[in-house]
């Protein structure tokens, strides 16, 4: 899908206030209108300026916006939205303001449809209670597996005096428990919007996501690691030394493993009930032949076992 620059839909400049914005919308949304325009793509810009308003007249939305236009994306530009690129936002419940998102590209719906957190409701009401807000952080593989309390601090999007959305600090202790997953969500009560006529606040769901770790994967709450072997160790069986979230183990290799071969070590996944297994995935590593005497072993091993690893094609 195609990355859309909605200033630029507007004409806008990316410092255009609230006001500003709302202007230019309904000068083009005349302008365009099916039902009066005489130009002859009019249904399609009407569209295009909508989905354009619909992203920018939010100030929760635009905020998460402008992060992703900082990493430089250009219009046009072939896009899939990074991972965690709304991490470390705080977002009221409220999303959509009656805009029909179904009509709008592709590109709108990846980044605020679907399971977003721009996508769900507001309190209703006679305003009382206060709206939950929602936020997606990133945590460490490690916090999620022995648990931890961390400060972490969120950006609330505002609208300041002059129309200009501004980011607000809002720090947070946090109590993550052992063996939370991916997606899984932390209520802190209390912590949403404010009440009206002193009913009590919102509430704050935390959306969790994992950092990258240099060594595993996880899928649920079971790990992926890549371990390297030697061609020695894969074709005789060894007993090497494994890393686990959990401390170093010994693992077993039988003799005659191969590369992309799984070995399980139950329970060695994020904790649970029941706990996950961390699947050991093999991985065999050449040694290069950088001198005379390592050509000559090797030539020496070939004489000496004759392979064709390409039999099964008939080459």
């Amino acid at each position: 899908m195609e990355f859309k620059d909605y200033y630029k839909i507007l004409g806008l400049a990316r410092e255009a206030t609230q006001d500003e914005i709302k202007r230019t919308y309904r000068r083009l949304a005349r302008k365009y209108h099916p039902d009066v325009s005489k130009e002859s793509d009019a249904e399609e810009r009407f569209k295009e300026v909508s989905e354009a308003y619909e992203a920018l007249k939010d100030p929760e939305k635009r905020a998460a916006y402008d992060r992703l236009l900082s990493g430089e994306w250009q219009a046009g530009q072939e896009f899939t939205p990074p991972p965690g690129w709304d991490a470390g936002f705080e977002f009221s419940g409220g999303g959509f303001t009656g805009a029909d998102a179904g009509q709008f590209s592709d590109f709108f719906e990846a980044l605020f449809g679907g399971g977003s957190a721009f996508g769900r409701g507001r309190h209703g009401g006679a305003g009382l209670r206060g709206e939950d807000h929602q936020a997606r952080v990133q945590i460490g593989l490690e916090d999620a597996y022995h648990g931890a309390t961390r400060t972490l601090t969120l950006q609330v999007p505002e609208v300041d005096a002059r129309g200009r959305v501004t980011m607000r600090p809002h720090t947070l202790n946090v109590k993550i428990p052992p063996g939370i997953t991916e997606g899984q969500k932390i209520r802190l009560s209390g912590q949403g919007g404010a009440g009206m006529g002193g009913a009590a606040r919102g509430d704050l769901y935390l959306e969790i996501l994992f950092e990258s770790h240099p060594l595993y994967r996880v899928e649920g709450r079971d790990v992926y690691l890549n371990l390297p072997l030697a061609p020695w160790e894969a074709a005789l069986g060894a007993t090497v030394a494994v890393p686990t979230l959990g401390g170093t183990v010994d693992l077993k290799v039988p003799a005659g493993a191969q590369s992309g071969q799984k070995l399980r070590l139950k329970g060695r996944g994020l904790p649970g009930s029941p706990a996950g297994d961390q699947y050991v995935v093999l991985q065999i590593r050449t040694p290069k032949a950088e001198t005379s005497e390592h050509r000559r072993l090797y030539e020496q091993l070939a004489r000496a076992m004759p392979f064709n690893p390409r039999e099964r094609m008939g080459v």
